[in-house]
């Protein structure tokens, strides 16, 4: 992805003549936990009620976990970092997530709005659901959407938040410098692991990127 400009204004740009639509496409960065926090306790409970014991409990939850990291990973490289052609697909494509790497501190573009997050999550549901039985698919599912929300949460907090913590400002640093830096590499988000083994991360991290 090429960046021709990159604002560090926290306001919104105007991106539909739609009020509905561009509604849609903005939203409060805690809005995900009021959505996917309830529907991971009911998942949890749905688990411990189909007869799940808390030893596979605990296994799916934490595999539930490692899949998002990948599944974050996959997105963000191979999805939001396609290189279109077409001018369709070039407007698309600044939309879901060009507009991020112009203005990498809007405010209210941080976080997925529900009317992306909602359906994603249910057809990630019916994925798994295709080759899980119940009661590891209760188990497994909370795991997926808990990395989720630490995904949303921790790229928000990384635009907007000086961390104290050395394993966060080392996160930061990562997600910094795949904005500031080179956006053809590091695009684990809240993990570098999947960069580390496929070799996308950056050789050597600048000891201090727009901190």
């Amino acid at each position: 992805m090429q960046k021709n400009y990159v604002s560090n204004s926290e306001e919104s740009i105007r991106m539909f003549k739609s009020d509905l639509i561009e509604n849609l496409s903005k939203v409060h960065f805690a809005v995900p936990l009021f959505i996917f926090v309830p529907a991971i306790f009911i998942f949890i409970y749905k688990a411990f009620s189909a007869g799940v014991n808390f030893l596979n409990f605990g296994l799916y939850f934490l595999i539930g976990l490692a899949v998002w990291t990948l599944t974050e990973y996959i997105m963000h490289r191979f999805i939001f970092h396609f290189q279109p052609t077409s001018e369709f697909g070039k407007k698309m494509h600044f939309i879901f997530h060009g507009v991020h790497h112009d203005y990498p501190r809007d405010k209210k573009r941080l976080v997925l709005p529900p009317s992306v997050s909602i359906p994603l999550a249910t057809l990630f549901y019916f994925l798994f659901n295709s080759f899980l039985v119940p009661q590891l698919l209760f188990s497994f599912f909370p795991g997926f959407l808990l990395g989720y929300l630490i995904y949303d949460m921790l790229h928000y907090a990384m635009h907007h938040h000086n961390f104290k913590s050395g394993i966060m400002k080392k996160i930061k640093q990562h997600h910094m410098l795949h904005h500031y830096q080179d956006p053809e590499k590091g695009y684990g988000v809240s993990s570098s692991l999947w960069d580390i083994i496929l070799r996308s991360g950056f050789v050597r991290e600048a000891k201090k990127v727009n901190e």
